[in-house]
């Protein structure tokens, strides 16, 4: 009996071994099952309706085993992801922000070019035809008569376009200002100096031999123009004309009487008719005032 007792103790501990190792085995793939699977094997066994032969088995392994593997290549799991992800996510929107400020900054800038292209397109067209209109008159009073006028190389765009200048002194055609003679071309530049002066007057004006193609007729109707216009503009000459001496209200010169050694002159006139001391000789630079 004792022997029978012994042996069936035995038995009782291999068998209780026996169970604690399956009840691990159980437990273990309790766990693999809800951590790949996502359920517990109660509930796997409870919808498993039909039973798999050894093709599908094979076939569900494989697949197991390649999304098993896909998982595996995704690497170990991040534990700062959330924390990367959050400041990724304030550095793209604050860039965000940025880039939206940078449009709104172009589309403004572009708004601004427009508004001042129209506004300068505007501006120029006041000024063009206003000193387009002085400068008929000036060319009438400098040549006596004939016809000039400015003209826009491209109308249709004013901002790029340049300007011609088309004159017609009298008994001639009308022609641009490069076909002139020297004489022409420079009272024709002296009409448009003094339009765009009455357009826009300024305190001084230094004109250096502007005269010296000029000839005496010339000379005087320009000294005419000068005097008309000197209320509002101070006119100095550089000048060897002696028309435009006399039409000037001063003079200083500057001589060398004695070798190596120049001398300032300066000549106030009496009522613009007769100097009030010795004028220097007309061969030298002389400045007048008017």
């Amino acid at each position: 009996m004792r022997q029978s007792v012994a042996a069936m103790s035995e038995k009782r501990q291999t068998a209780e071994v026996d169970l604690v190792r399956k009840q691990s085995d159980i437990k273990h793939l309790e766990e693999t099952c809800q951590k790949e699977l996502g359920i517990a094997v109660a509930e796997l066994a409870a919808n498993e309706e039909t039973v798999l032969d050894e093709l599908q088995l094979a076939d569900a392994e494989e697949k197991y085993t390649e999304v098993r593997r896909k998982i595996e290549a995704l690497g170990p799991v991040n534990q700062d992801a959330l924390q990367e992800y959050e400041e990724s996510q304030q550095r793209y929107d604050f860039l965000n922000a940025q880039r939206q400020d940078l449009l709104d900054s172009i589309k403004d800038t572009e708004k601004a070019i427009q508004e001042i292209d129209v506004e300068s397109k505007k501006r120029f067209q006041d000024a063009f035809e206003k000193i387009n209109e002085y400068f008929r008159g000036t060319y009438q009073i400098l040549f006596n008569g004939g016809s000039g006028e400015m003209r826009l190389t491209d109308p249709t765009n004013v901002n790029e376009s340049g300007i011609d200048i088309v004159a017609s002194p009298p008994g001639k055609r009308l022609q641009n200002v490069l076909l002139l003679s020297g004489g022409e071309r420079a009272m024709t530049a002296m009409a448009l100096l003094m339009a765009i002066f009455k357009f826009q007057p300024s305190p001084f004006c230094v004109l250096d031999e502007v005269d010296a193609p000029l000839d005496e007729a010339n000379i005087i109707r320009l000294t005419k123009l000068v005097k008309e216009m000197s209320d509002n503009t101070q006119f100095i000459f550089i000048t060897h004309a002696k028309r435009t001496m006399e039409a000037s209200s001063s003079m200083y010169g500057v001589t060398m009487q004695e070798p190596g050694v120049s001398k300032l002159v300066s000549v106030k006139f009496n009522g613009g008719d007769k100097p009030a001391v010795p004028v220097p000789p007309p061969s030298q630079d002389m400045a007048v005032t008017a």
